[in-house]
């Protein structure tokens, strides 16, 4: 059962679908995700995309996260994120959107959000980094951050407005951290 690590939700147990639909974040991925990106996350706009549960953005918003954006298409898994929500007491500081993150992503696009974090944990090897990546792009703040979760023998996708600041490896999930070209920050390189 997935749990918040950390924050002011700590050891809150969340539902998670039942089924294959989707493939919750492990405890242990979450848990290096957050503790590379630090202090980034206190006071941040948060965007889960593919949030499946929540159990990311939740994680997030435990650890400070100003607000968090989720986007899930699932019934079964905007259900269990919903409860989620109200479970954690996190609710006033959370947005569903119930779409496909194409969809989303142009919908967001329109409204002018910074997104300080985004996080996008698509179905692997079906090529959704290509499509999410280049759509983020306008909705980052200066300086924000994009973590693409992908299988560890998937490729880093390479985007023409992102630079690839680091991959790390957890089993057989990789974490690839991006940011616009020319808004690089510190504390997230691999070191060469």
């Amino acid at each position: 059962m997935l749990r918040i690590i950390a924050g002011q939700a700590r050891g809150r147990h969340l539902r998670t679908p039942k089924g294959r639909a989707t493939r919750p974040t492990s405890d242990r991925v979450r848990e290096a995700l957050f503790n590379i990106l630090g202090a980034r996350v206190i006071d941040s706009l948060f965007l889960d995309l593919f949030a499946g549960s929540g159990a990311v953005g939740l994680e997030a918003l435990s650890r400070g996260a100003r607000e968090a954006v989720f986007v899930e298409n699932n019934r079964q898994a905007l259900a269990c994120l919903a409860a989620n929500l109200v479970a954690t007491g996190f609710k006033d500081k959370a947005q569903i959107i119930a779409a496909d993150a194409r969809q989303a992503l142009a919908h967001l696009a329109g409204r002018g959000l910074g997104f300080d974090l985004v996080f996008s944990d698509p179905p692997y090897y079906q090529g959704w980094g290509d499509v999410i990546l280049p759509a983020v792009v306008p909705l980052l703040s200066p300086g924000g951050l994009v973590v693409l979760e992908t299988a560890t023998s998937e490729a880093a996708p390479e985007i023409a407005d992102m630079v690839l600041m680091a991959r790390r490896v957890y089993g057989d999930t990789a974490l690839n951290f991006y940011q616009r070209a020319g808004g690089l920050a510190d504390g997230v390189h691999d070191p060469d």
